[in-house]
């Protein structure tokens, strides 16, 4: 397998008045082209701060981020843009749609910014919502869907691009456990057909999902454990 994200020795400092906080001190991390991570950690140990350099949201004070061999922890603003477009699949816990745009339209977005045609873009918006579950909900508006439905209109743009990695921040954080448990299945579905997917959670049963499990604490890693995919597999 490739790596798709190395990171060596990344730190996060941000000023605070006359101080200086460290919120990541240091840190080592490999993941492979295909893997399913979950970072765990309590409020203030840094997942969503790595989650956003992982994102190219943020880049860091020190240390090298490479992203499918590509060195972006020095790039611009405007080089960043670009990479997020092209190589993250982004979902988040409040979703995050346009609210008077169609499912179609907001899963069609990012392809607008890529300098799709079109057609093409209609063509693929239609695919990726068929393949989420949606095929009867295109033409809905946000505020005429569900929650459940919502967020997987969210997960449908996170895979338009067909991006390196997908990045889930609390994924199910707005959602009610019944569906909770449907969209980590489609989760699980993404995973198996061969993307990377990354999650941040605080909910212990969301993180059994991954194959893997990045516990943070205090800006370091604590653990990062492993399971055997026969564990996973039916």
């Amino acid at each position: 397998m490739s790596k798709v994200i190395e990171i060596r020795n990344i730190t996060r400092d941000f000023p605070l008045g006359q101080e200086v906080v460290k919120v990541l001190k240091g840190i080592d991390l490999e993941i492979e082209r295909g893997e399913y991570v979950a970072f765990m950690g309590p409020s203030g140990s840094g997942k969503s701060t790595l989650m956003n350099l992982l994102g190219c949201l943020d880049t860091p004070t020190s240390g090298t981020y490479i992203l499918n061999g590509k060195d972006v922890s020095q790039m611009s603003d405007d080089e960043l843009a670009e990479i997020r477009n092209k190589e993250i699949g982004f979902v988040f816990q409040t979703f995050n749609l346009l609210p008077r745009t169609s499912a179609l339209d907001n899963v069609a977005l990012p392809m607008v910014y890529a300098g799709t045609s079109k057609q093409d873009r209609i063509e693929r918006a239609k695919e990726v919502l068929t393949s989420v579950g949606l095929a009867d909900r295109m033409d809905h508006k946000p505020n005429q869907l569900s929650g459940g439905q919502r967020q997987r209109v969210a997960v449908g743009r996170a895979l338009v691009n067909k991006p390196s990695i997908i990045l889930a921040d609390e994924p199910t954080g707005n959602l009610d456990s019944k569906t909770s448990v449907e969209i980590m299945n489609l989760f699980d579905e993404i995973h198996a057909a061969g993307n990377t997917v990354i999650l941040v959670t605080h909910e212990e049963d969301i993180a059994e999902h991954a194959h893997r499990i990045i516990r943070l604490k205090d800006g370091m890693v604590e653990r990062d454990e492993r399971k055997t995919l026969a564990h996973n597999e039916v």
